[in-house]
């Protein structure tokens, strides 16, 4: 599964450094696949804050530290709340960008209705953020996990490669 993220996060690991800029992660049905595809590339302390699952309110909680109210009104897998947890955990770790997924991977149905095969993706950075929502269209936990993650690392090198570059000249 690694080889397949590896390529990505090199990517990803390298317009991070080549920008002089560090991410933080925040995984959630990737089950911490997003963050160990970024450590695979050699020398990732010098562009990857660090970041953890959020699998659980009381995992949320202590990992992103916001307090229970700021999550008033949002769902789980959903853009919003996606963006909420990657601009959490951008703060939280001191990173210039984030990355955040909310997911339901299967077997079974979200507990709160999202469809299997359904991961939201967030991406926030110094200038704000963007979310996407990737469906693979398939039900294997195992399988989802992994698309999910090369989905969510895939959108990093995007936004990246669409972001000015810290000095205000954009990226060709």
């Amino acid at each position: 599964m690694l080889d397949t993220l590896a390529p990505i996060a090199a990517e990803a690991g390298a317009l991070l450094i080549a920008r002089r800029q560090t991410i933080a992660v925040a995984d959630g049905a990737t089950g911490g696949l997003i963050l160990a595809g970024l450590l695979t590339v050699p020398g990732a302390t010098r562009f990857c804050r660090g970041g953890g699952v959020v699998y659980s309110l009381r995992g949320r909680d202590v990992l992103l530290g916001l307090p229970r109210d700021a999550y008033a009104g949002m769902e789980s897998v959903t853009e919003a709340y996606a963006m909420l947890q990657a601009e959490a955990i951008r703060v939280r770790f001191g990173a210039d960008w984030a990355v955040a997924e909310s997911g339901a991977a299967g077997p079974d149905r979200h507990p709160r209705g999202a469809p299997i095969g359904r991961s939201c993706i967030a991406v926030a950075g110094p200038a704000g953020g963007v979310a996407t929502t990737f469906e693979s269209g398939i039900e294997d936990r195992i399988a989802n996990m992994a698309a999910f993650a090369q989905a969510a690392l895939r959108f990093v090198v995007d936004v990246l490669d669409a972001a000015p570059t810290p000095d205000g000249d954009e990226r060709d």
